[in-house]
């Protein structure tokens, strides 16, 4: 693997670990010129679907613009470059296991907000108020009310739970 920093090309594998379940492997390298340490993402490639967007056309599913969305949507919230390629490797698994040549992006932004909403709620709003473009402030606040509602009716069944035990 070419170092990026140095461009040397016999960079050293230090450990490699599988994640987002099992479909990727990290690796943690090390270029013996510069001794300068980054990190490798290894996947299968696999044949995605193309995306059909909400105005009919067709482009090839892009990870890259995936991920750039929700980078945007988790910026400065507590959430790791892990949990992020979790995220986005259990989409792809849903993309694949859908089996269709061809898959509304509709789609992909539902599972990617079902997603953020258990993973971090403000990356979600965040997410969903460009996804959904919202006409205006009731729209949105509507969408608040649902999850504050949805918020407090776990917090009631973790407080059943405790005065159960």
């Amino acid at each position: 693997m070419r170092c990026p920093f140095c461009k040397r090309d016999d960079s050293k594998v230090l450990d490699s670990r599988e994640s987002a379940e099992g479909m990727v492997t990290r690796r943690r390298r090390e270029c013996p010129g510069c001794r300068r340490r980054f990190t490798t993402y290894e996947r299968v490639e696999e044949l995605m679907p193309l995306v059909v967007k909400k105005d009919g056309r067709r482009e090839p599913y892009g990870r890259e613009k995936l991920v750039s969305g929700l980078q945007k949507a988790v910026e400065k919230r507590p959430v790791s470059s892990e949990q992020l390629e979790s995220l986005v490797a259990g989409i792809e698994t849903r993309l694949l296991e859908h089996g269709e040549k061809e898959v509304p992006s509709s789609l992909i932004g539902e599972e990617v907000m079902r997603r953020l909403r258990t993973l971090d709620e403000v990356a979600y709003v965040r997410f969903a108020s460009v996804y959904r473009s919202f006409r205006d402030i009731e729209e949105f606040m509507d969408e608040l009310k649902g999850l504050l509602d949805e918020h407090g009716a776990d917090a009631a069944r973790r407080q059943r739970g405790r005065l159960e035990d």
